[in-house]
């Protein structure tokens, strides 16, 4: 049998899943790929000279980032080219006091973040990831900074309860998150009477002489210590933390034919890996932006997954901001915003639901997305998506034209509908606005998959989108 290569794309954005467990650790990774493309990191706060052909990115709280590239022809009123996603996930986040020691068990209190088959969490090899919050020293001075960690082992687990004792978990496993999701870090005999931390040496956990700035009162002390080790700090440097709880299993290609992504959070890094790769790949050849009048940009959001009410979230003014303070750099007149506005164009990219062949009754007949059919367009007349007929025809145009293949979703009438920054972005903003996604399957189970084929075709779309969208959009004659 022949030997199935593996798409060097697909293998990029398994690269990029490794690497961002979490929100933030998905914008360092953009970060990183940003700067290694050329783009200049600035800062909201402040004052910035912008140029044509210049490139650029921002972030917000280190969980979201908004990276653009400014056409040499851009003027004041000129639109905007953007796609938008999303870098968090649903997870298991660590409580701000998460010490639970129960039945001869060291435990870890977590609350659920966004809508997560929680169930799938259950018997994995877990591990931490996140920030934490450090004091240092600096010319005499207290300075505080963060700095990112992730425990590579496992170090938890939330175990199910064995058959013999729930004769009834044939019938429906049933299980409550407050109760239930809880996850194992050591047996309480091994911390305090063997004081064994497997290669970190021994800790007391009443008698040490360690000094922490979060209490060990609030969180174990040997997770602390765990963090500590892990960030090359002193217990008594951490201040606080934001940590979740992450699968230790990597993401990989996988199936009979290679023809399979196998990782947690696709939704939504999968979007934020194709729609960044393809601002950089479109930006970054000579001459790229000597024809552009608008501004190409991607906007990766937090929070989506709880509603995008927050001041990183798509709900925030962020996008507005950026829109507003590039137009400002290259002209003081205000009315030339609502201009830019008018002329600019959203893709809202987030995952899609593929058909699921155990359960097809669940799809529409006559709108299934399949596995390597390309792009799904999202529609909803109620507008849980922001899709129109001039919206998706633009965004069909473009795939037309390089015979990359598209796909159409419409929920059943039966059934609720999810929702997405679509909606959030043309409300708030006033922006023209398209909700697509590549499908997958398993959608917030901490296993998701996703076809090699539709990381290709997502990334070649967007890739054109943002080389061609000026073109076709002054062809298009509606409100005159």
């Amino acid at each position: 049998m022949a030997k199935v290569g593996v798409d060097s794309i697909a293998g990029d954005l398994v690269d990029f899943l490794n690497a961002a467990p979490t929100a933030f650790h998905a914008v360092a990774e953009a970060k990183l790929r940003l700067k290694e493309a050329g783009y200049e990191h600035i800062s909201e706060r402040e004052d910035r000279v912008l140029k044509p052909g210049g490139k650029y990115f921002f972030t917000r709280n280190h969980s979201t980032i908004i990276a653009f590239a400014i056409g040499q022809r851009f003027v004041a009123g000129n639109g905007f080219h953007i796609v938008g996603a999303h870098t968090d996930s649903p997870c298991l986040k660590i409580k701000p006091i998460s010490k639970v020691v129960k039945g001869g068990f060291l435990e870890v209190g977590v609350q659920t973040y966004g809508g997560g088959l929680w169930h799938t969490w259950f018997d994995r090899d877990l591990t931490v990831a996140g920030r934490i919050l450090i004091k240092q020293k600096k010319d005499g001075s207290d300075v505080y900074t963060h700095k990112l960690v992730r425990i590579q082992e496992p170090i938890m687990r939330i175990p199910t309860l064995a058959i013999h004792l729930d004769k009834g978990v044939s019938e429906g496993f049933k299980f409550n998150t407050q109760g239930h999701v809880v996850p194992v870090l050591a047996t309480l005999i091994k911390n305090e009477l063997q004081k064994l931390v497997g290669e970190n040496g021994i800790v007391d956990r009443n008698d040490s002489n360690e000094k922490t700035n979060l209490s060990s009162n609030k969180h174990h002390l040997l997770l602390l210590k765990l963090i500590a080790d892990q960030a090359g700090c002193e217990l008594d440097e951490i201040c606080d933390f934001e940590l979740q709880l992450c699968d230790t299993q990597p993401s990989v290609i996988g199936g009979a034919l290679k023809e399979f992504i196998f990782s947690g959070r696709l939704d939504n890094l999968c979007m934020s890996f194709c729609s960044l790769k393809a601002l950089i790949d479109a930006t970054s050849a000579h001459g790229s932006l000597d024809q552009e009048s608008g501004v190409r940009m991607v906007a990766l959001f937090d929070h989506e997954e709880v509603g995008s009410n927050s001041a990183q979230g798509a709900g925030s003014p962020a996008m507005f901001d950026a829109l507003s303070r590039i137009t400002q750099c290259f002209s003081s007149d205000s009315m030339l915003l609502a201009k830019a506005i008018q002329r600019s164009f959203v893709v809202s990219a987030d995952m899609a639901h593929a058909l699921h062949p155990n359960y097809m009754d669940k799809h529409e007949e006559n709108h299934q997305p399949k596995m390597h059919g390309g792009l799904v367009i999202k529609h909803n007349a109620n507008q849980r998506y922001a899709t129109n007929a001039i919206t998706a025809f633009i965004f069909r145009e473009i795939a037309d034209k390089h015979n990359l293949p598209i796909q159409d979703f419409v929920v059943r009438n039966d059934m609720g509908c999810g929702s997405t920054i679509g909606p959030i972005l043309a409300s708030g903003v006033g922006v023209r606005t398209v909700d697509v996604g590549a499908p997958q399957l398993s959608m917030h189970s901490i296993r998701e998959v996703c076809a090699v084929d539709d990381i290709r075709h997502s990334y070649e779309h967007f890739k054109a989108y943002f080389n061609e969208f000026t073109q076709l959009d002054a062809k298009i004659s509606v409100d005159y």
